[in-house]
């Protein structure tokens, strides 16, 4: 008999490179990076937790990036926009940390994946956990160059986070986005969800969900829902309408729980300027949930 973790191993296709640099990345990582800065006002220490890491760095030339380049209607896009977007403060923080990533060059050349983006925030008191499944990812992880108080592990990033709860450290943020190449991990996720909050009550947990025509990410969202978690906030990017979609993902989802005060406006604002970069059909959309 195969044993289960071997077998969810087995079952792991997904490799994010072919689609580094997306719009959902800006969505994701520009959300992970206003937390961040939100957290950083106090000097008390931080568990990072980011469950489904993936390489850590991505050069925009790699043959599996070339292949889709949906980085062109994502973070090149931004990019190109960076100085229309200048007197949006998170924005120009935000290129100007994606510019770091560059090695000097004006040019968009790598993107940088949430281990970057993390290990760039994580102070000398605080403690970083990279969890990474598919072989070949935490392979390419390993290569990363990260500070020392950057754990990084082969293993299920959902059984992993709910090892480390309760935290040692005083404060708690979780990135939460597996490629959901399983059904069941919509669920898995609501249910790890709950987990945390149920060991530590304040604790910031950031989840990404692709947005598909088949709408299984409501499985996600209706758990979440009826969990009875109070301070639930939705953020929707999405490229097109949902009936224009037939197949591939049309809009990207983050569902955060306990979002830092005034977040959830500075992302609206935000975000609805990312959209306007997207295209003529982009939008973002935002709502505060009221547990059922």
């Amino acid at each position: 008999m195969v044993p289960p973790r071997c077998s969810r191993i087995a079952m792991l296709a997904y490799q994010h490179a072919y689609h580094a640099g997306n719009f959902a990345d800006v969505h994701k990582h520009l959300t992970l990076f206003a937390v961040l800065q939100y957290l950083l006002r106090k000097s008390s220490a931080i568990t990072y937790v980011d469950t489904h890491a993936g390489r850590g760095l991505y050069p925009l030339e790699a043959e599996e990036t070339q292949r889709l380049r949906e980085y062109r209607q994502g973070a090149a896009a931004v990019w190109a926009a960076r100085e229309v977007l200048a007197d949006d403060s998170l924005l120009a923080a935000w290129c100007e940390r994606l510019g770091d990533a560059q090695s000097g060059a004006s040019t968009l050349s790598h993107y940088p994946g949430s281990p970057w983006w993390l290990a760039n925030d994580c102070r000398e008191q605080d403690r970083l956990a990279l969890f990474e499944l598919h072989p070949g990812e935490a392979t390419h992880l390993e290569a990363q160059v990260l500070p020392p108080q950057a754990r990084r592990q082969h293993a299920d990033g959902l059984a992993g986070i709910r090892a480390l709860l309760p935290p040692a450290t005083p404060r708690f943020c979780a990135l939460i986005d597996p490629s959901y190449e399983r059904k069941q991990e919509y669920t898995d996720v609501a249910a790890t969800l709950q987990a945390v909050a149920a060991k530590v009550r304040h604790a910031i947990v950031m989840i990404w969900y692709p947005l598909l025509p088949s709408g299984r990410h409501h499985d996600l969202l209706t758990a979440a829902r009826r969990s009875g978690l109070r301070k639930l906030w939705r953020s929707e990017l999405t490229l097109h309408p949902p009936g224009e979609a037939t197949h591939g993902m049309y809009g990207s989802g983050m569902l955060l729980l306990n979002p830092p005060w005034g977040i959830d406006t500075q992302l609206n604002a935000s975000l609805t300027r990312v959209a306007s970069c997207l295209g003529d059909t982009a939008s973002h959309v935002s709502q505060w949930w009221v547990p059922e």
